[in-house]
């Protein structure tokens, strides 16, 4: 009988050369097979090395980071949103407002969308919409200073997963930007808010 060979996460990690967050990205995804132990993924070595082998030819797209998308008409918003993500390890585009995002999401696939409410021109909702006609399954933050009632049950009911309220925190954004694309939050003081 031949025993098995089994890495742990961190094996993994030095084994494939990428970061956790991709791990996990990977192990959600199905595209990895992994064993839960506890709190812990153990990987059987011949499933890494049959999964290289499959993935050789695709390997750099499967492994490339997520792309994000921040929008935001306040410069300094924008880009603190996305320096902050950027050092996560996140791949971010900016657009300054709406028509840009839409023209930015029409020729690009992102994994999220973080997109102000509140912009001069076309609002963030508007941008939402044209989002969702494009990709049903984009996960969307809103970022807001002010939100009513009624943009609030609107952003629901086009099927936004979390928001940031003006001012927030930069672990905050890791976490809810985390949350949305279905990865564990950074740090363990860092809670996000689902809307």
């Amino acid at each position: 009988m031949t025993e098995e060979h089994f890495l742990t996460t961190e094996e993994v990690l030095e084994y494939l050369q990428v970061n956790l967050r991709t791990i996990y990205r990977l192990i959600k995804a199905g595209r990895i097979p992994a064993v839960r132990v506890g709190r812990q993924w153990r990987f059987r070595k011949k499933d890494i090395d049959a999964w290289l082998a499959a993935n050789r030819s695709s390997a750099k797209g499967t492994l490339e980071r997520p792309r994000v998308l921040v929008v935001d008409d306040e410069q300094q918003i924008r880009d603190l949103v996305a320096k902050t993500l950027s050092t996560a390890d996140y791949d971010v585009d900016t657009a300054p407002d709406g028509p840009s995002a839409i023209d930015r999401l029409k020729n690009t696939d992102y994994d999220l969308l973080i997109t102000d409410l509140k912009m001069p021109g076309m609002d963030g909702l508007s941008v939402i919409r044209e989002a969702r006609q494009r990709s049903a399954e984009l996960p969307i933050i809103i970022i807001t200073g002010f939100s009513t009632e009624a943009s609030a049950i609107e952003a629901i009911n086009l099927g936004v997963c979390g928001y940031l309220t003006k001012p927030f925190r930069l672990p905050r954004v890791l976490a809810v930007a985390a949350r949305a694309l279905g990865e564990p939050a950074p740090g363990a003081g860092a809670q996000a808010t689902e809307v």
